[in-house]
């Protein structure tokens, strides 16, 4: 068995150097992502979405959202000197790259990247995109031998979105989630300030994306009502 396969499953790739940190909105997710490198000295922080040459900040919001500013601002304020900070979208190879811990913060933001560059208006392309491109970075992190701490944001615990588009990225980060926690050494979920360590718990078994259409039973034999976006068991 290689350095890289979980005990007891064969093939199966773990990312032993790797932490994930997951949770909703101002939960402290990314207090507690930089907390966990904060006695780490030449960390690179990789900051996704469109570098600030590009779009003004990094992130979802345009160059006139003096709010997202801020709130950038105010993550640059909390990291220690001694880090350096990466803009960039391309997140595998950052972790390839690295010759030091990495923190990534976040997947939500370098998954909006990801379609961007593809378009929203061909979901299925951009499914495409992001399924090639998280291939990458679970590769990368399945690889790394230096610590790496990835946040990313807990965004299906609310209202199904009205639009496609919406759904469509709900669905996909879900998805991301799950993928990269089936890998990760540690899970840590925050709530409310609170950090719940679910590394231990079990991985739910991957099903594979395959496509579905109204009506059809899907692969675990349930029924989905693509409306209302529930399945009947």
């Amino acid at each position: 068995m290689s350095r890289h396969e979980v005990s007891g499953l064969p093939g199966t790739a773990r990312a032993w150097t790797t932490t994930l940190v997951t949770g909703p909105v101002r939960s402290g997710k990314s207090r507690h992502a930089e907390d966990l490198l904060s006695h780490r000295s030449g960390v690179t922080y990789v900051a996704t979405g469109q570098p600030v040459a590009d779009s003004g900040t990094s992130g979802p919001a345009g160059p006139d959202d003096a709010e997202w500013r801020r709130r950038v601002e105010g993550h640059r304020q909390r990291r220690p000197s001694s880090w350096r900070t990466l803009e960039t979208t391309d997140v595998a190879g950052a972790v390839s790259a690295a010759t030091g811990p990495v923190l990534v913060d976040c997947l939500g933001t370098w998954l909006t990247a990801v379609v961007d560059e593809v378009g929203w208006d061909d979901l299925e392309a951009a499914a495409a995109a992001v399924r090639q491109e998280e291939d990458r970075l679970v590769e990368s992190l399945c690889a790394a031998t230096l610590p790496v701490v990835v946040v990313t944001n807990e965004v299906g615990w609310s209202l199904v979105p009205t639009t496609a588009s919406g759904r469509f990225f709900q669905d996909e980060l879900g998805r991301l989630n799950a993928r990269v926690s089936s890998v990760a050494r540690h899970v840590h979920l925050v709530v409310a300030g609170r950090v719940l360590d679910l590394s231990d718990s079990p991985v739910v078994p991957v099903v594979p994306v395959v496509p579905i259409t109204p009506g059809d039973p899907d692969v675990r034999g349930e029924t989905r009502d693509h409306a209302s976006g529930t399945r009947d068991a």
